[in-house]
């Protein structure tokens, strides 16, 4: 595959992975372009722990699952993101970046405009929804054959510091790099947020991952084959858009925008967030 239809067609997989385990040729490929991402000085911060026991699995997807249904019974996550959610294809034009949200629970369809609102909530939370989404959230994180952790060496991620920004940096490339190799590979990936969302759920993956002190723990992602065609959740969202290069691109200063870029553009992206 060339390269750049690679980038083209680098997604976030929202649905199920194969169960086939993820070959260890692959994983050891996917560690060595993350290895090969630049980073500040050299000092390659990065540190990844890869998980294919199946009870660590089930008990990070258990708590995935029940911090998702956490935060969408209480709004948290809906207060925090609304900014990025669209509910029409002509704002998703107009705006060309956050998710459009193209389906929903069949109940939920007549209220699609005020589903995230305090009578949204209210109602999802009549109808269990966010229950339903944490398992559904449970079974795709227990389902998935590998995760991976990813850790930065507390000694060149210190906040507050100028290096805490190059190590988070180059962790960024690392990353690109890996989520690019599983274009080419078949596999696909996404981060395990909804812990991060949840006081304390964190902690307990850190555990789980018995993440020594030197080390922090900044995400978890998980991987696997992806199938012929996927299932998509009952709760689900479309993000092919992307913008212009005139609404991020300037020339010569930022007062600017670049223009004649546009013509076309859309046309040679690829779905996926």
């Amino acid at each position: 595959m060339e390269f750049l239809d690679v980038v083209r067609r680098r997604r976030t997989t929202n649905g199920a992975f194969l169960p086939d385990p993820v070959s260890e040729e692959h994983q050891r490929l996917l560690m060595e372009v993350a290895g090969r991402a630049p980073s500040q000085l050299n000092s390659q911060p990065w540190r990844f722990v890869i998980v294919e026991e199946r009870p660590t699995i089930e008990a990070i997807a258990r708590i995935s699952g029940e911090s998702m249904t956490e935060a969408m019974s209480n709004g948290t996550f809906f207060e925090r993101y609304k900014p990025y959610f669209r509910f029409s294809k002509e704002e998703m034009e107009r705006r060309r970046d956050g998710m459009l949200f193209d389906r929903l629970p069949a109940p939920l369809r007549p209220f699609t405009s005020q589903v995230f609102t305090a009578r949204g909530q209210k109602l999802m939370n009549a109808m269990r929804v966010p229950q339903s989404l944490g398992e559904e959230n449970r079974k795709l994180v227990a389902g998935s054959p590998l995760l991976l952790g990813v850790m930065l060496d507390r000694s060149e991620y210190r906040p507050g510091e100028l290096s805490s920004f190059y190590s988070v940096f180059s962790m960024g490339a690392a990353m690109e790099n890996l989520w690019l190799t599983t274009v080419e590979l078949g596999m696909g990936i996404q981060f395990v947020s909804f812990p991060m969302e949840v006081p304390g759920r964190w902690d307990e993956i850190v555990r789980l991952l018995e993440v020594p002190d030197d080390l922090e723990l900044m995400a978890v992602y998980r991987l696997g084959y992806l199938p012929q065609e996927q299932r998509r959740p009952p709760i689900d969202w479309t993000s092919e858009q992307r913008k212009l290069p005139s609404q991020y691109v300037f020339r010569g200063t930022c007062a600017t925008p670049q223009k004649g870029w546009d013509q076309g553009y859309g046309h040679r992206t690829a779905p996926g967030s």
